[in-house]
């Protein structure tokens, strides 16, 4: 890897960014439900786009409908944050606990055998997390999507940091 000091500053820029969002998780709340709405929006768009490119009147009239919803979605996102944002911690508090119960289903099967425990643990842990989100709701959504942020930025810095520190010893030395 030749640039490993620029994933390495990536990285650091990374984990004080998730120690920042930590710090003040309603503003990280704030962009992640910002982030998100513009994301809706841009496949909205790229939807709508792609749906002339679709042949078939049916897959076309698909495609519209569904970029127009997602466009629709990620305005009122963008327009109505706080709304948003209650909406956003309602549907990640659902689907961690329809994750929760999969991932235990899961376990149970004859498939699950080597990853067993791991797999009981981390659907418990998604059911566990998901009842705390809706025992506290909606109070718990001014904070949960800039913890999950800052968490998701820290993990992502530490690794980019590895990754970076790995690359530099594996890049032959010039003698």
């Amino acid at each position: 890897m030749r640039n490993w000091f620029l994933w390495l500053v990536v990285g650091v820029l990374s984990v004080v960014a998730g120690i920042l969002a930590l710090a003040n998780p309603f503003a990280a709340t704030v962009t992640a439900e910002l982030l998100i709405g513009y994301l809706f929006i841009a496949i909205g768009l790229l939807t709508l786009v792609s749906a002339f490119q679709d042949q078939g009147w049916a897959a076309r009239i698909w495609a519209l409908l569904l970029g127009a919803l997602m466009a629709v979605f990620g305005f009122n996102l963008v327009l109505h944050p706080l709304e948003g944002i209650i909406t956003l911690t309602f549907v990640v508090a659902s689907l961690m606990l329809v994750m929760g119960v999969l991932r235990l289903a899961m376990a149970l099967t004859p498939l699950a055998a080597g990853a067993r425990l791991l797999l009981i643990f981390s659907g418990g842990l998604s059911i566990l997390l998901a009842v705390m989100i809706f025992a506290n709701f909606p109070w718990s959504s001014a904070v949960v999507l800039g913890v999950f942020l800052a968490i998701e930025l820290i993990s992502n810095g530490i690794s980019m940091i590895f990754v970076s520190l790995d690359r530099r010893e594996a890049t032959p030395s010039k003698a």
